[in-house]
């Protein structure tokens, strides 16, 4: 037993100190000093008040872990969002090029070193919490041969569609936000200037540039999924456009918003 153990006049006996109190009721001491005190320090009415005022404070701190987060402001939120864009656009520059056209047997393949690292910059800031595994998207654009009807008009079969699949009411969107910030993948749409003009028709902004853009299967159909910030801490709107989306055709498959309230 050491002296700081034996409290103060160097015998076991109160008056207690509180480290050594602390000590005992954390269980970093041995097996045979805690068996020597428990019984000295149960008779002692002061040892036994500051035993439950750590017992209360344990009690209080378990609860802060289960409590809900306050949420950020929408001012400091559109603030934190616009800065991580300008962040993104300066670390990883070669993201905001709209790829070429994809021709016949072309394959549009998404960087996964590139995307692991934009989406963990991303939802790192952001969140803070989001501890999702890296992943990437590798999609590829299928371009079916044509067939022409007796009046030569071209006739082109849709898209196959590629991704993976979501419901027709975007159920089941939700868990793609995560591995497709960062993302820019047009899929059958092809480049940014066709998803713009899908973007415009459908009453929105083209000048917002989406926080993620990810081909994806809805209901059977091929479509293209964009993220879009609200303005407030992990909540996006996820707006899904149809292959054959246009000026005058927004082709909007679904749109909704998804995160805290």
């Amino acid at each position: 037993m050491t002296d700081e153990s034996r409290g103060i006049g160097g015998t076991i006996g109160p008056p207690w100190s509180v480290d050594v109190l602390a000590d005992l009721h954390a269980g970093v001491l041995d097996d045979a000093q805690a068996a020597e005190l428990w019984p000295l320090v149960d008779a002692d009415p002061e040892a036994r008040a500051i035993l439950d005022a750590l017992d209360a404070t344990r009690t209080d701190l378990a609860s802060l872990a289960a409590a809900p987060a306050p949420p950020m402001p929408a001012e400091f939120a559109a603030r934190l969002d616009a800065a991580l864009a300008a962040e993104a656009a300066a670390a990883f520059p070669r993201a905001t090029q709209a790829p070429r056209p994809a021709g016949p047997g072309d394959a549009q393949v998404v960087d996964l070193a590139a995307a692991r690292r934009r989406r963990n910059t991303r939802l790192g800031w952001a969140a803070g919490i989001l501890t999702a595994a890296a992943a990437a998207v590798v999609a590829v654009t299928v371009a079916l041969p044509s067939t022409s009807p007796k009046d030569g008009t071209p006739n082109v079969a849709a898209p196959a569609p590629a991704g993976p699949s979501v419901g027709s009411d975007g159920s089941g969107a939700q868990a793609l936000v995560g591995k497709a910030v960062g993302v820019r993948d047009f899929g059958p749409l092809g480049n940014e200037d066709r998803l713009d003009a899908c973007i415009a028709a459908a009453g929105l902004d083209p000048k917002v540039r989406p926080e993620g853009v990810r081909p994806v299967n809805v209901g059977g159909k091929a479509g293209v999924m964009i993220i879009l910030t609200t303005g407030k801490l992990a909540q996006f709107r996820l707006v899904a456009f149809g292959a054959d989306c246009g000026p005058g055709n927004p082709a909007v498959l679904f749109d909704k918003v998804v995160g805290e309230k």
